[in-house]
């Protein structure tokens, strides 16, 4: 608690001190002088004079410090029954070549690229290559209806679209090619070139003239080096759903993005370098962007990408395969998650099927955690279940139980931690078993003032 509060009082008493430190995290091409740019506030500006590349501090760095050999992300796909690792090393060679290939078609710093990609290692590699070379991505969920994806395509305006040909689903294939060609019909504004990663389930027809396979452009592409950018310039553009009219486009900075996200995986996630971090949601969604993209990478972890559902891919257990088979620390996803494995899993048997002591937190966000799953997957899986709250438009949590503050080891595997719960939240896991229902504590601490996202 006392770490909690001491960081939270700094946060408050000098925020532009608090950041400044924060941002030794970051690699800088030129450190910044000025952190709060407050000139025009309430729409401030974080570390406006600095320069870096985002895709240099998420995979450059790793490697010229040693990580090379460490894998970075690892594609597990129940639906093709296929894992896919790569290192460092690995997907640094495979970003800086996807970005040569974005220069070679015309994309330049500033230039807005669309990618429509089901959860394949190509969209990130497309979204590091995308900050890479200075350019501006935004990421259109896989399989969204070809009118949503018009607007998208109107409003971002991009030079070039990536996609794959289809999605794969637990007992389908879902074509993207024809949505995406409806949604170009559609729309008012056309992209150069479409650029498509062909899968063997569904390849897509392509338009001569305008449409190039990954494969084709990868061939004979040249790495190309970081840009650097300014910290204030944009590194992606996120749509809200557009429930409530037109799709908005939430527009993330470098630098702030960068800082904000490598701090919260320390002191929100408690995740180090070199460990495994799974945010079991997808590149469409925010959460994607940041946690299963940005932070983990910029903090030298290995992530998992994940292509498959809680249940049916094949069964309520394909949570808990993929965090025993990769040895996973830390799990995220939505509290619908959690209740649909639930429902079909009722009394937790899947969970003793797998060796789960890597698992420290569950993590759970996106929506409100009811007390009765919170219990359930405390009770069930003996380790911390920790809510935290955010939404697309703040990119990183800002307001979360104060866990990783007070990291209590002796909260590991099936022992309960021995601190007071009124001081430790780590002390709310409970071993499975006939025990007293846990009461449930909603209560939350407020993230660090004048967040940086």
């Amino acid at each position: 608690m006392g770490a909690y509060r001491s960081a939270y009082e700094r946060s408050i008493a000098d925020p532009a001190g608090f950041w400044r430190d924060a941002a030794a995290g970051i690699d800088w091409v030129i450190p910044p002088e000025r952190i709060l740019d407050e000139e025009a506030a309430p729409l401030y500006r974080w570390f406006p004079d600095g320069v870096l590349n985002t895709c240099h501090n998420a995979l450059d760095r790793h490697v010229a410090a040693g990580r090379g050999d460490q894998p970075a992300l690892i594609h597990d796909s129940p639906v093709t029954g296929t894992v896919r690792t790569l290192t460092y090393a690995g997907l640094l060679a495979e970003t800086a070549r996807f970005a040569g290939a974005l220069r070679r078609l015309g994309v330049g710093r500033g230039d807005r690229v669309l990618l429509y990609l089901a959860m394949v290692p190509e969209a990130v590699i497309a979204m590091l290559a995308c900050a890479r070379i200075g350019a501006v991505h935004s990421v259109v969920f896989g399989g969204f209806a070809a009118h949503e994806l018009a607007v998208r395509i109107d409003d971002a305006r991009p030079k070039v679209v990536v996609a794959t040909s289809c999605g794969i689903e637990a007992d389908r294939v879902v074509p993207y090619h024809p949505i995406l060609a409806a949604a170009l019909d559609e729309a008012a504004h056309a992209p150069e070139r479409c650029v498509v990663v062909q899968r063997p389930q569904e390849p897509a027809p392509l338009v001569p003239g305008r449409d190039l396979t990954w494969a084709e452009v990868m061939a004979d592409a040249e790495p190309a080096p970081c840009e650097p950018v300014a910290a204030t310039d944009p590194l992606y553009v996120l749509y809200t759903s557009g429930t409530t009219g037109r799709p908005k486009g939430v527009v993330r900075d470098n630098g702030g993005h960068a800082v904000a996200l490598r701090w919260s995986m320390r002191h929100v996630y408690g995740i180090e370098p070199g460990e495994v971090f799974w945010a079991a949601s997808d590149v469409g969604w925010v959460v994607g962007h940041s946690y299963i993209v940005y932070a983990p990478l910029l903090t030298g972890a290995t992530t998992v990408l994940y292509e498959g559902k809680p249940v049916g891919t094949p069964d309520a257990g394909a949570f808990w395969r993929v965090a025993a088979e990769h040895r996973v620390a830390a799990l995220f996803t939505a509290p619908t998650a959690i209740r649909a494995i639930r429902r079909q899993d009722p009394d937790g048997e899947h969970i003793t099927r797998y060796d789960l002591s890597a698992l420290r937190t569950l993590f759970l966000a996106g929506e409100r955690l009811d007390p009765d799953t919170w219990a359930w997957a405390g009770q069930r899986l003996g380790v911390p279940v920790v809510d935290n709250w955010w939404q697309t438009e703040t990119g990183w949590p800002v307001a979360a139980t104060r866990a990783a503050w007070s990291r209590c080891r002796s909260s590991r595997g099936r022992r309960r931690c021995r601190c007071p719960a009124t001081t430790c939240a780590w002390s709310t896991a409970r071993p499975a078993g006939p025990r007293r229902r846990p009461r449930a504590r909603r209560s939350r601490a407020p993230a660090p003032s004048a967040t940086p996202a």
